[in-house]
């Protein structure tokens, strides 16, 4: 009974993971959709500088 339990806790867990990447990548390509490409260079821009990477 409780291999039952335990194996079912990890199929959700599985799944609402799933669930979770899929939902934000689906708000990602919709923002990045819908916004400016000015902005979303700038938002790009500025977090290769943050990161070190270089951009120039």
């Amino acid at each position: 009974m409780n291999t039952a339990i335990k194996n079912n806790i990890t199929v959700r867990s599985k799944y609402f993971g799933m669930l979770c990447a899929a939902l934000l990548g689906l708000a990602i390509v919709t923002v990045s959709g819908h916004v400016q490409g000015s902005a979303l260079h700038d938002a790009a821009h500025d977090v290769r500088h943050t990161t070190g990477f270089p951009c120039h």
